[in-house]
């Protein structure tokens, strides 16, 4: 394993990684749990087929954590999945059509949009030493 520490790019991806696989495969292993946290579904396929498009981008993230290779399609992933999925939660919830334990995601969603936003800063310089006068005779 590498012992390098991991560049902030890298360090986002895994972490929105882990959550998009943790939660995408969620209802494919125990639909039943997800549905008594978040509400029950009318089509069970439309919830395991987002599910699984979940991991996807999930895993798409980790195998570029993983690789260390964070680039722009990669970055354009990360932020446009949780900025579409921050939309989905508070546009439904807002509504009343979805529970509002679905905040909750949004909250990490929006987390995930500021820690890329932050993990993009280039890093601050260490303050240079003064550099003493020169004097001449």
């Amino acid at each position: 394993m590498n012992a390098l520490p991991r560049p902030p790019e890298s360090a986002v991806a895994l972490a929105q990684a882990l959550f998009y696989l943790a939660t995408g495969l969620w209802p494919l292993f125990d639909l039943a749990s997800f549905e008594a946290v978040t509400g029950p579904k009318t089509d069970d396929w439309l919830v395991v087929t987002v599910g699984l498009m979940i991991a996807v981008v999930g895993t798409a993230l980790l195998v570029g954590a993983l690789r260390r290779q964070v680039g722009l399609e990669l970055r354009v992933l990360a932020v446009g999945s949780a900025l579409a999925l921050l939309f989905i939660d508070l546009r439904y919830v807002l509504g009343g059509r979805i529970g509002a334990v679905y905040l909750l995601d949004a909250l990490a969603e929006a987390a995930l949009v500021l820690a890329w936003l932050r993990a993009r800063r280039p890093a601050k310089p260490a303050p240079s030493e003064p550099t003493p006068p020169v004097v001449t005779p």
